[in-house]
């Protein structure tokens, strides 16, 4: 089989350990990167960030992480393990190369490029649930006389210094982003919208991800009704400080509506010391105040939004709606989807870690393509 018959479409990990496993499988392919660099997205993320999994649980199939990495890795060892990995399996994106559409046309796929047509039997859709940052449409955010960003654009609390700022969201980027801040001496607060889960990284000197990982067999019901229990024995009622759970378990409600817990590194010991203050959901941002749900303003010089991303995949792949959920991900992950000889990897982020289920489905991937291949 020529290199041009199998496409992966992205060079982060889940495009690599894609490509990692179409080699094992004996398959020549090709791999596109839109960036300048193979996992460009570990490239821009704010310096702080370590891994919220992890290294036993983080390593892209066939190559574990060292045993001189720490627990959790950093950021600049994460882009340090891709480069490896790529060089170990042999991974060689080519880079600069936009893809702008990808259409099933009879037996193969039209693939339109920054670089040309392609057209491939298979394509393995490897771009990430991050791939285009969601900001929301909140009144006179035009109108701020500050500085507004996503929070993909945020690297490190030197610009915030002596700044009020608000973080607009409360995810594991929003909550790690407002304990950066505070820990810095900005004058921060953060927006929670409604009621969300609070679980603690590590609960009894094991990391809650191996728990996670141990219960997942487990009935979804079963599942939430002991991470509930433990969650008001370690983490408490946090309602005083305007952080209220919600009456859905955490396992049910990132299935049903893909709300992540917040993982706590320490944002909630900031919140309770009111070094990070607790606010409800914006209803309007004025020119040097925000308005929130109940009608109190807050003066603030600086807004961080940080509110998720979107796949964007419908404005690549023709039909996808047809094979995508109310979120806009894909019905099938790590296996053939309803539009022949189309695959996707890397857009799931479960309990269990989003990089072991890159490592998980990869193999699969790569698998299905070699028993396809004949067909």
């Amino acid at each position: 089989m020529q290199p041009e018959e199998i496409l992966v479409i992205g060079a982060g990990p889940a495009g690599l350990a894609a490509s990692a496993c179409l080699r094992h499988e004996g398959l020549a392919h090709q791999v596109l990167e839109r960036e300048g660099d193979l996992g460009s997205a570990w490239h821009r993320h704010y310096d702080r960030l370590h891994l919220h999994t992890t290294k036993t649980y983080s390593g892209l199939p066939m190559t574990p992480w060292p045993k001189a990495a720490p627990r959790y890795p950093s950021r600049e060892q994460m882009v340090q393990y891709l480069q490896a990995y790529a060089a170990e399996h042999h991974v060689a994106p080519r880079l600069g190369v936009t893809v702008q559409a990808v259409k099933r046309r009879g037996s193969r796929f039209t693939v339109e490029t920054s670089a040309g047509v392609m057209t491939p039997r298979f394509v393995v859709m490897a771009t990430g649930y991050n791939g285009v940052p969601r900001l929301p449409s909140v009144s006179g955010v035009e109108r701020f006389h500050g500085t507004a960003i996503h929070a993909g654009t945020y690297k490190n609390a030197a610009p915030y210094r002596g700044k009020r700022t608000l973080v607009v969201g409360c995810g594991n980027s929003g909550a790690e982003i407002a304990l950066d801040l505070a820990e810095q001496g900005v004058d921060v607060a953060m927006v929670v919208r409604g009621p969300v889960h609070v679980v603690a990284r590590d609960m009894f000197g094991r990391p809650t991800q191996h728990t996670n990982v141990l219960l997942s067999h487990l009935p979804l019901g079963l599942r939430d009704a002991l991470a509930v229990g433990t969650m008001r024995l370690v983490v408490g009622d946090l309602s005083r400080w305007g952080i209220v759970r919600p009456a859905v378990g955490p396992n049910r409600m990132i299935e049903e509506s893909g709300r992540i817990p917040i993982l706590d590194l320490g944002t909630i010991a900031m919140v309770k010391q009111g070094k990070i203050r607790v606010l409800p959901a914006v209803q309007e941002v004025l020119p040097d105040r925000v308005r929130f749900a109940g009608g109190a303003e807050h003066a603030f010089e600086a807004i961080i939004f940080a509110t998720g991303y979107t796949p964007a995949l419908g404005a690549v792949v023709e039909g996808f709606e047809a094979i995508a959920d109310a979120r806009s991900r894909p019905h099938r992950f790590g296996e053939e989807t309803g539009i022949d000889g189309l695959y996707f990897v890397g857009f799931k982020n479960p309990p269990t870690g989003a990089l072991r289920e890159i490592a998980l489905e990869a193999p699969r991937v790569a698998r299905s393509i070699r028993e396809n291949v004949g067909g």
